[in-house]
């Protein structure tokens, strides 16, 4: 336990914090975009599609300076939801926004293909016998997609662990409430003899990354093979 220090510590729970609350949040609406981008034909569709995937094309400091530009205190949605008392930018809860969105694409993406790779004809057959859309969601699409949800949501879940460029620019690098592992990694390495502590965090990132990639790994074959009824 005294391996890393109480601000690095600091720093590896907070990214904890941040990716899970950022994972989780994203998860509902990520379903949803997937199943309206796989299943749905709308004016707008490709769109939809160009915004959802915008975060991985543009640089990381751009994302964050729009996200600081409408969810900060004067920003078009930040002002209202100031005035509620939520406040986002320069707190960890703005760390999570940003962490968020730059991990929507991959989530979105590897549950889109999922629900593509399901056949549509099972879902019209459960229609036809007279279940609802939602029904046939839950009960027929979502079982067969759920290991491609899993993955997304832990490659989301990694993506946010590692963000830097969108989260520094929207929530600054304030240790102990904004300082995310990237940017501590960053911020030691700005001062003299910081090399060892950021050394220390880069092997906590990378074991944590690789954790999460073997773990989204044997849980989607778990899934898959419960799901074929094996």
């Amino acid at each position: 336990m005294d391996w890393l220090g109480p601000e690095e510590w600091q720093a590896v729970a907070l990214s904890l914090r941040v990716s899970l609350w950022a994972t989780l949040l994203s998860l509902p609406p990520g379903i949803f975009v997937a199943y309206a981008l796989a299943r749905w034909r709308f004016p707008g569709r490709q769109v939809l599609n160009g915004l959802v995937h915008l975060p991985l094309i543009l640089p990381p400091v751009v994302t964050g300076y729009l996200l600081l530009l409408t969810f900060g205190t004067q920003g078009p949605v930040g002002g209202p939801l100031r005035d509620l008392g939520i406040v986002l930018a320069f707190r960890w809860t703005g760390a999570a926004l940003a962490a968020g969105v730059m991990a929507f694409p991959l989530m979105v993406r590897a549950i889109r293909l999922s629900i593509e790779a399901v056949d549509p004809r099972l879902e019209q057959a459960a229609a036809t016998l007279g279940a609802s859309g939602p029904w046939v969601f839950a009960t027929v699409t979502l079982p067969l997609i759920l290991p491609g949800v899993v993955v997304g949501a832990i490659l989301a879940f990694a993506k946010a662990m590692g963000e830097f460029g969108a989260t520094i620019t929207f929530v600054s690098n304030i240790p102990g409430q904004t300082q995310t592992l990237p940017s501590a990694i960053y911020a030691f390495l700005q001062v003299p003899g910081g090399e060892a502590s950021a050394l220390r965090l880069v092997v906590v990132s990378i074991a944590i990354a690789m954790t999460a990639l073997l773990l989204s790994e044997v849980l989607a074959t778990r899934i898959a093979r419960r799901v074929r009824g094996a």
